[in-house]
């Protein structure tokens, strides 16, 4: 057995995800088809990837035909240009001064969002100016200089040390089915940016993110900014005539089976009494791995093709399952959420949404990357047993 199957079968006998790397790119080329040949794409990986992995997402991404990536945070731009990607980069959100030097430093462009972004990007600007993108709030109350005031604050970016590259809003209710918010959202965004545009000829308009991509294909401008639709995950139920991909599963193992009589106490505070004699199944999967602690007694999880309902309060590192009259044996593969079990219906169980399920799933869980059904490589998440070098030989396998 290679150096990297072993390492492959180590990472798998506790909980793991596997990221389809081939899955990204079939996602990119969808979408991208959904929007004027003109019009750039912006793989969104904030958020680590929405915890697929940044670097190798982006690279699957870029692979595919994406020319941007948007982040959220300085300490994610660097990331990404210390793995040696050169793609232009976008930091979404205003960088605090202490960090912009380094960001300018890196070659990634910065969020104008009020006067004080616009003074720090122009305090590190200098023999080459600062490329900005301008942040416009039509209607989050979150970011951004609003429509009216976008006048008064162009002559204060014309004297500035940089360069107006871009100007965005952010959509608040693309994946709606009401279009009423959106289009006045647009409608206001195109005044700001005309208005942007003639200070600054050949600024870059973008509104669009996943839901509009799909749903509001006027507002493709010149550049789209895609992030769960780039996982696969449709941005809304009506708008999942896009033929996407989940590039995530979870899984992991059962560990313990033990026959039970009815009325047995399950998990912490005895939530849980087995209405039968049955056998519960431990799965070392928790809400330190990122499965939430909402779906105790709610959840179910997929093991020989059934669905086993979860049984008992969901603890840090296991849940239990209540098997019924599957038949099941120690070390069976469980999938917490994959092909047949959407993560998005996993997520509307726990009352929450696909992004934060995705996002939480904490980084002691492996991840381990795919094409075509192989694997390519290996994060060994929090596993200090294996060494970094097998890790190595494992991320070079084909």
């Amino acid at each position: 057995m290679s150096s990297g199957d072993d390492l492959l079968n180590r990472v798998q006998t506790r909980t793991w995800a596997t990221v389809r790397l081939d899955a990204v790119a079939h996602n990119v080329r969808v979408l991208r088809g959904c929007v004027p040949s003109r019009t750039a794409f912006m793989a969104v990986v904030k958020a680590d990837a929405y915890g697929h992995g940044a670097v190798p997402v982006a690279r699957a991404a870029i692979g595919a035909g994406a020319s941007w990536l948007g982040v959220a945070t300085p300490d994610e731009a660097l990331a990404l240009r210390a793995a040696g990607i050169d793609a232009r980069v976008l930091v979404l959100g205003p960088v605090a001064p202490a960090f912009v030097r380094d960001v300018v430093a890196a070659g990634c462009a910065l969020t104008v969002a009020d006067p004080a972004s616009l003074e720090a990007a122009h305090q590190a600007g200098g023999a080459t100016p600062v490329r900005v993108h301008l942040k416009v709030d039509t209607g989050m109350a979150r970011l951004g200089v609003a429509p009216e005031d976008v006048g008064a604050l162009l002559p204060r970016i014309d004297g500035a040390r940089v360069i107006v590259e871009g100007v965005f809003t952010h959509l608040a209710c693309a994946d709606d089915h009401d279009p009423t918010i959106t289009r006045a959202q647009l409608a206001a965004f195109g005044r700001a940016a005309d208005a942007v545009a003639r200070r600054f000829p050949g600024v870059i308009r973008h509104a669009a993110a996943s839901a509009a991509v799909v749903g509001h294909r006027e507002a493709a401008l010149d550049l789209v900014r895609v992030g769960i639709s780039l996982y696969g995950i449709p941005a809304a139920p009506h708008l999942r005539q896009v033929d996407l991909r989940p590039v995530m599963t979870l899984a992991s193992r059962v560990v313990r089976l033990r026959r039970v009589a009815r009325d047995t106490p399950v998990s912490y505070g005895a939530t849980y009494r087995t209405p039968a004699d049955t056998v519960i199944a431990t799965v070392p999967v928790g809400y330190a791995d990122g499965y939430p602690r909402a779906l105790g007694n709610r959840g179910v999880m997929l093991v020989r093709g059934q669905r086993v309902p979860v049984a008992g309060r969901v603890c840090m590192d296991y849940t239990m399952l209540d098997t019924g009259g599957v038949a099941l044996a120690e070390g069976d593969e469980v999938e917490v959420f994959g092909d047949g079990l959407p993560v998005w219906e996993v997520a509307d169980t726990a009352g929450t949404i696909a992004y934060e399920l995705l996002c939480r799933i904490g980084p002691r869980v492996p991840r381990v990357y795919t094409r075509d059904g192989r694997a390519v490589a290996v994060t060994l998440g929090t596993l200090r047993d294996i060494d970094a070098s097998t890790a190595a030989r494992a991320a070079g396998s084909r």
